[in-house]
């Protein structure tokens, strides 16, 4: 599975507002109205990577999320990780 390197992946993430290649992944922070609001869109995103069986790092605090994509068993960023960052921005639509 190919990974990227910051320079190959700045394209990609032209195209997802607000994600950031960090140390070989990609990161973004959400901002909620309030907790409940924060654990609805959890619960929606714990049912989405499920699914894809591809699974965030989530970090929440309050209203609060932080996630981070990467494929461990690549070592990297992948095509994996490009592809669920878009169907996370999706469930915000």
């Amino acid at each position: 599975m190919k990974t990227y390197t910051l320079e190959e992946a700045t394209p990609k993430l032209a195209e997802l507002a607000g994600w950031a290649y960090q140390d070989q992944g990609i990161e973004k922070e959400y901002l909620f109205q309030d907790f409940v609001d924060a654990m609805g869109f959890l619960t929606r995103l714990a049912i989405l990577t499920e699914k894809a069986n591809h699974h965030a790092e989530i970090f929440n605090v309050y209203n609060k999320v932080k996630l981070r994509l990467s494929t461990h068993d690549a070592g990297g960023l992948t095509d994996k990780d490009f592809s669920l960052a878009g169907q996370i921005e999706r469930l915000l639509k």
